[in-house]
């Protein structure tokens, strides 16, 4: 039965730029200073562009051109992703296609370069998005969309515990060719359970002196 009750909620705010500090991660405003660190962090990495609508790039003036040009269209809020271990900006991602009536809002254009990837802060990036969106901006679903070839971002979805929805077929062109899109999606009432295995998982006690996890995320989900 479809429920027609009313909802006890308020539209929120569109995302705004802001800065999100973790432990393992510092998510910036992108902004000029954060070109030469990303230039290198992607240079000579075509592959990261595989499955992107922009790239890869000539250069760090044509990189960060077309990053604002992405950013200006789509309305987004990009953001800078740098690691405390380095302090250097390594990968980007953003809020886009916010519905605040509706409250839905997505996390895309995501590119963690070769040196964030599998990390602590890359997951620890992902959790701050999640976080501010339910529990700051007060948003009800917010959305994970891909190519339907791309693996690792399916699994990466999964890994961060939202829920598959469905394909659509011949959604876009992009680069000159079809994209079939992957949905998935996490909700306002899903976000807890996620946060405390998330949390759990970032926790420096699940990490052994080599720096191996001891659960991985869909056990810490499953213990729940």
């Amino acid at each position: 039965m479809t429920d027609l009750s009313l909802l006890h909620w308020q539209p929120p705010a569109a995302p705004a730029p802001v800065t999100l500090r973790g432990r393992y991660v510092t998510l910036e405003p992108l902004a000029g200073h954060h070109a030469d660190s990303l230039w290198r962090a992607v240079h000579a990495h075509n592959e990261l562009f595989a499955w992107l609508a922009h790239g890869p790039f000539a250069n760090e003036t044509v990189l960060m051109e077309s990053l604002d040009h992405w950013r200006h269209i789509e309305k987004a809020v990009l953001f800078a992703i740098v690691p405390a271990e380095t302090g250097l900006a390594a990968g980007w991602a953003s809020y886009m296609r916010a519905v605040p009536q509706h409250g839905v809002v997505e996390v895309g254009n995501v590119l963690f370069s070769p040196g964030l990837q599998r990390t602590r802060a890359a997951t620890e990036a992902m959790y701050w998005m999640a976080a501010h969106v339910f529990e700051t901006l007060g948003y009800r679903r917010y959305e994970w969309k891909c190519n339907a070839e791309n693996h690792a971002s399916r699994r990466a979805a999964q890994r961060l515990g939202f829920t598959y929805e469905g394909t659509f077929r011949q959604h876009m062109v992009v680069k000159g060719r079809n994209r079939d899109t992957a949905w998935f999606s996490m909700l306002d009432h899903e976000w807890p359970a996620r946060k405390r295995a998330l949390e759990a998982w970032l926790d420096p006690q699940n990490f052994d002196q080599e720096g191996f996890q001891k659960l991985s995320l869909e056990q810490l989900r499953s213990a729940e």
